[in-house]
């Protein structure tokens, strides 16, 4: 049986569940003075521990405040839209690989864009864009397993089902040139998007870690930028320490001058939550159509491998946890790969003068 803990978090309470020593997950109490929060412990756990059987929608909405103050959290409060929808009703021991089969139908033969959006299709005379990507897909479903795979951690269900997946779309091989680059800077007209692609090509960053990037990460006394957490022991997926380019120096030095929130990517004085709007405007008027966050973090990393650094040092640079991946996707930019296998069989004279 799971064990649960009160604890201090976030200058309030949290109720946390530990199961063999180990913390499951932790939720944040809504009383915030200590007998408060003690009374509401109590509730919780009671509630905790009636038996119960949880419907996909219950689990889903757990797992979301579980996950409170991660993106994670943010971005299943949009995939939800589609997952219950479907799913929402339903216990977990009626999901079946078939039923992940027709969710997939579903989602493919489902109107994109908004009603205001399609509308403007149909007054055009044009046809709706129909089917949503695998890509998509699988993002919904992988988030729905990792629900009930904490449910099943949390005592909650006996068993997460398995869930069955579209097949993995192929993998984008392109990548920005660097004039293609300068080119998608020229055309950035706002100061948040000029830095954020400056910052994006300089640090191989992800978009998350960009947009989450606060002042108290970057060193300008040791050249640094932490896209992680700034003192932790656990670094984040993904999330490298990089050293600062000369570039990127001044336009973080500016953007320091004339900052109005926390944030370093901010607009109007509020973080910038999404640069996709703005990023697809500038990618257009620069002849790059579909452009998105994750190909800058692409670019950057091939770049590096163009540039013949070693792919130890890559992956540290892109947070990668072993050289491995990094290998398998970028080896093949570097001008030395299998440069030394290919001399082998050379034949000829040309094998002789060597």
């Amino acid at each position: 049986m799971p064990e649960y803990k009160l604890q201090r978090f976030r200058g309030g309470w949290a109720v946390a569940v530990y199961k063999g020593g180990k913390r499951l997950s932790r939720r944040q109490l809504e009383c915030r003075d200590a007998a408060g929060a003690a009374a509401e412990f109590g509730r919780v756990v009671e509630d905790a521990q009636r038996p119960v059987d949880p419907t996909v929608r219950t689990i889903w909405e757990g797992y979301i405040a579980a996950k409170v103050g991660r993106r994670i959290a943010e971005n299943m409060g949009w995939t939800g839209k589609a997952v219950l929808a479907f799913f929402g009703d339903r216990k977990p021991a009626e999901i079946t690989e078939k039923l992940c089969q027709a969710y997939t139908a579903e989602r493919r033969a489902a109107k994109r864009g908004s009603k205001q959006q399609q509308d403007r299709f149909a007054a055009k005379g044009r046809a709706v864009p129909i089917g949503v990507t695998n890509g998509t897909i699988r993002t919904e479903l992988n988030q729905l397993r990792a629900a009930l795979l904490w449910a099943e951690k949390a005592n909650m269900i006996a068993r997460a089902p398995a869930i069955e997946m579209p097949s993995a779309p192929q993998a984008r091989e392109r990548h920005l040139t660097r004039p293609e680059f300068d080119r998608l800077l020229d055309t950035a007209e706002t100061p948040h998007l000029r830095l954020y692609l400056l910052l994006a090509i300089s640090t191989a960053g992800r978009n998350a870690a960009l947009l989450e990037l606060t002042w108290d990460r970057v060193d300008f006394e040791r050249g640094l930028v932490f896209l992680g957490p700034r003192h932790s022991l656990r670094p984040q997926k993904g999330r490298a320490t990089v050293p600062m380019t000369n570039t990127l120096r001044a336009a973080l030095a500016n953007a320091l001058a004339h900052r109005r929130t926390e944030h370093v990517i901010e607009w109007g004085g509020e973080p910038v939550k999404s640069v996709r709007t703005a990023l697809g405007k500038a990618a257009k008027r620069a002849g790059l159509p579909n452009l998105t966050p994750h190909m800058l973090r692409h670019t950057a990393a091939c770049w590096l491998a163009e540039a013949g650094r070693p792919m130890t040092e890559i992956a540290a640079f892109l947070g990668h946890a072993d050289d491995l991946i990094t290998q398998r996707v970028y080896a093949r930019f570097s001008p030395s790969h299998l440069r030394q296998t290919a001399d082998a069989l050379e034949v000829g004279r040309a094998r002789t003068v060597r």
